[in-house]
């Protein structure tokens, strides 16, 4: 049987321009490929790759739209979020949650949603 060996999404946008200038600068991304003629970039930071795409011309477009977020497991949540806070638009702040994950998301330049979230390390008494 075949094995699935990473995911990599194609987001849509209008602002392709922005949307590199926003990774790399506000998140700190690195742009791999950037083919302006062909509407398409691909960026990474660390093991996460996003693709960004002008919208496919057959395909109606209007708006970003996505039901859900991306998100982003990191091993430094805090440190994100002081680096990002006053850099875009917040969704939440960073929370603690009973599921044992420190998380906060905020939105990128296109309106997508991204969290990053942190395992909370428990202290087990027994061991």
């Amino acid at each position: 049987m075949s094995q699935f060996t990473s995911l990599k999404p194609i987001l849509y946008t209008r602002a392709l321009t922005d949307t590199v200038k926003f990774y790399t600068e506000v998140l700190g991304f690195v742009c791999l490929a950037f083919e302006e003629a062909w509407g398409w970039a691909s960026l990474v930071k660390d093991d996460v790759e996003l693709m960004f795409s002008s919208p496919n011309e057959h395909i109606p477009f209007d708006a970003p739209l996505f039901t859900g977020s991306f998100y982003i497991v990191t091993d430094k949540v805090d440190e994100l979020w002081d680096a990002y806070k006053d850099k875009c638009k917040v969704c939440y702040e960073p929370e603690s949650f009973d599921y044992e994950m420190r998380e906060f998301a905020i939105y990128d330049n296109n309106g997508y949603l991204l969290q990053f979230g942190q395992e909370i390390k428990q202290e087990n008494e027994n061991i």
